[in-house]
Formats: C-alpha cells, sequence, structure tokens
C-alpha cells in the first residue's frame, strides 16, 4: 500500500520520446518543453520593439487542383502559430492548437541559426578572433576527439566531417540518444557522446546535418565569451532589440549547458522580433551587433544541395541557415518550424506547427513541402 498522498499531477512525456511523439501529444509537448527539460531564461528588457498592425492580407493559393485559403492551410498542415511581418507592420497572425500570444512553442532546430547568429556577435565584440580558430582553442575537452581539427566555421556550416547519424526514428542514433541524454538530465552527457564520435570526412569538406555541431557551437560560446548562451543572447540581442517575452534555451541538465541547436521556446512575435533584427542588418540604436557583411556571408550557399533532399526544399546552406530558392534566410525546425527571413522583399513569416512524424505521417496524406511553398508564394504576391 503507498503511503503517497493522491494529488492532481499532470502527466508529462518523457524527454527522451520528444522526436517520437504520436500527433496526439506533439501539440502539449511543444508547448511545454519547460516542464520536460531543464531550462535557463533568456531575460526580456522593459520595453518591448514596437510592431504597428496593418492591413491583414488573406493569401489564398492552388494545389492538386484545389483553390485553398489561410484555414485551409492551417487546418491542413498543423499550424499553431503563423506571423507575416512586412518591415515592422504585422500583417497576419493565427494561433491554433492551443498556442497562445505569450506562451513559448519549441524552437526546434531553429534555435541553430539564432545561435549561429551568436558567433556573429562574438566576432563584433572580440571574443572569438576568427571562424577560422580550432575548436579545441576554446574547448579544451574535445582535444583528441574528432572535433580536435574542426574550425568554428566547420561547425556553423554543418561541415565538422564527423559520423553523425541524425535519424529520428532510430532510437539508437545519435540524435536519439542525444535526445535521451536531455530528458535524463545528465551533467555532461552531450559533452561525452560528441568525444566518442569518430571522424568520418576531412572537416570543411562536406555538408552533413549534425545536430551536435551546433551543442559544440553553443558550449564554445559559453566558453568564449565567459557567459552562459542565455546571458549572452539576452545582452547582446533579446534585451536590447526589444522581445515582448522571456524566452528560454534548454539545457543538458540542470544548470548545465544550453543546448544550442535544439528545444529553445520563445513566442510567435519575438521570433519574428529576430527576424526583424536581421531585417535592420544587426544594428540596435545605431550599434552594430553583427559585422559588416556578417548577414550576406550568412545568407549565402557556402553548401549547394539538391532541394529534394532535405524537408524544406532548400537549395543551399549558410551559416546554420538554410537558404530558400528565392534566396531567403530560413531557420528550419523539426516537425515543420520555419523562420523565413526575405531581406530583399522586407518580409518575415514565422510558422510554429506540429507536422506528424513516422509511422503517423503517412495517414495524413498531405505534401507539407509543396502546402508551405505554395502559401509562402500566396503571401509574397499579396505584399
Amino acid at each position: 500500500m503507498s503511503s503517497t498522498i493522491a494529488q492532481p499531477q499532470c502527466h508529462i512525456p518523457r524527454g527522451e520520446d520528444f522526436l517520437l511523439l504520436s500527433p496526439s501529444w506533439q501539440a502539449y509537448a511543444y508547448a511545454n518543453v519547460d516542464a520536460m527539460f531543464a531550462t535557463r531564461r533568456i531575460a526580456r528588457g522593459t520595453d518591448a520593439f514596437p510592431l504597428s498592425r496593418g492591413a491583414e492580407i488573406a493569401p489564398e493559393y492552388e494545389l492538386a487542383g484545389e483553390r485553398r485559403g489561410l484555414d485551409d492551410y492551417i487546418q491542413r498542415t498543423n499550424v499553431a502559430g503563423l506571423l507575416v511581418l512586412q518591415g515592422d507592420t504585422i500583417r497576419l497572425e493565427r494561433y491554433a492548437l492551443g498556442l497562445e500570444e505569450s506562451r513559448r512553442w519549441s524552437s526546434m532546430s531553429m534555435i541553430k541559426s539564432l545561435t549561429s547568429t551568436l558567433v556573429g556577435a562574438a566576432l563584433q565584440d572580440g571574443s572569438i578572433e576568427s571562424l577560422d580558430d580550432a575548436v579545441s582553442r576554446y574547448l579544451p575537452a574535445l582535444r583528441g576527439s574528432a572535433y580536435d581539427a574542426v574550425s568554428v566555421r566547420d561547425l556553423i556550416t554543418m561541415s565538422s566531417g564527423v559520423d553523425w547519424n541524425e535519424d529520428y526514428t532510430d532510437r539508437r542514433s545519435h540524435v536519439n540518444r542525444y535526445s535521451k541524454s536531455l530528458g535524463d538530465k545528465v551533467p555532461g552527457g552531450v559533452l561525452a557522446l560528441m568525444r566518442s564520435v569518430r571522424g568520418l570526412h576531412p572537416p570543411g569538406s562536406q555538408f552533413n546535418y549534425n545536430t551536435g555541431d551546433t551543442y559544440v557551437l553553443g558550449a564554445l560560446l559559453s566558453a568564449a565569451t565567459g557567459r552562459t548562451l542565455a546571458d549572452y543572447m539576452s545582452s547582446k540581442i533579446w534585451s536590447r532589440f526589444g522581445m515582448e517575452f522571456d524566452a528560454f534555451y534548454t539545457l543538458e541538465s540542470e544548470g548545465g549547458q544550453e543546448i544550442g541547436g535544439s528545444r529553445a521556446g520563445m513566442a510567435l512575435r519575438d521570433f519574428g522580433r529576430f527576424g526583424l533584427f536581421l531585417l535592420k542588418e544587426g544594428v540596435i540604436d545605431g550599434e552594430r551587433v553583427l559585422p559588416e557583411g556578417w548577414l550576406d556571408a550568412a545568407g549565402s550557399r557556402v553548401f549547394a544541395l539538391d532541394a529534394e533532399t532535405n524537408n524544406y526544399g532548400a537549395d543551399g546552406y549558410g551559416y546554420s541557415w538554410w537558404i530558400d530558392p528565392d534566396g531567403a534566410m530560413v531557420a528550419v525546425g523539426f516537425a515543420g518550424q520555419t523562420l523565413y527571413i526575405n531581406r530583399r522583399a522586407n518580409v518575415v513569416i514565422v510558422t510554429l506547427s506540429c507536422h506528424p512524424q513516422l509511422p503517423f505521417a503517412a495517414s495524413y496524406c498531405v505534401d507539407f513541402k509543396a502546402e508551405r511553398f505554395a502559401f509562402k508564394d500566396a503571401v509574397l504576391s499579396r505584399l
């Protein structure tokens, strides 16, 4: 007989199952990442950057012989949050699946692009001397591992050359071992995993999508700046640009290192404000936070890609940014998260969603990539 007093409690999925959840659990988990994992606050400032509200657009698109509108897109592609900014003006804002204005939704791998932007800030303030510096210069714990010969540039372009398996459906893959370590909150667990991977290709020679690379990048930023990653993000961008809500980075363990490449939590409009910060060329109140030319380099095709081989349909990869065939920079996250930044058109589109994963996806019969591109083109045409 248990001596525990029965109290109301909320069931929380296991952290190790985060990438393998059924559609029934995805929306709950993505909106409650801070209940599943250890986190650290990214503090906002005192005043939010004001976003004006303009005339609402009503995008329509044609696909598979059908004319579809906004509600169709939200319903068909499991959208939880949708924001369209034209400059600093909101032209469309929608919430679904229980997401609310102040609620933080999991960035998934969108945070890779945001973390890589901090490398530019660290170059600007002198914390990192060069993109060609060796990783082991900042992280001595990785000396003697496959990362010993890897440069900062190799990390941010996903070309470390290590033999990393990003298969979300294989529980033995590196990415799921990483996920289990986070769920179990093992101090030093992820760094130990990164030390164990072997080298496969010469660093800088081949693109291979690797969430572990961005963990190493985040740890490198913390070591180089002497700040936690959350504090550095707050001091450089979050509090200064005027984000509306606190955000958070997920940690490897209680009080441990931030995960630079996945699961951060942010509100919809603040994802949009980050895009606006980049539309403004990384300048805040006349002060340059990012080096001149950084965004041109970050948004260039360091590696050309076959658009058929990635879930977004990107034809290039830059400094942890996917490159849309139209030239826009896109932060892309698992299950349909995207932060699309078209500097030429002065447009930001944020999509938060929970696309069903295997084996559940087969029953949906939705071409998510085709829907996304058709809707994006419809948005741009309305602007």
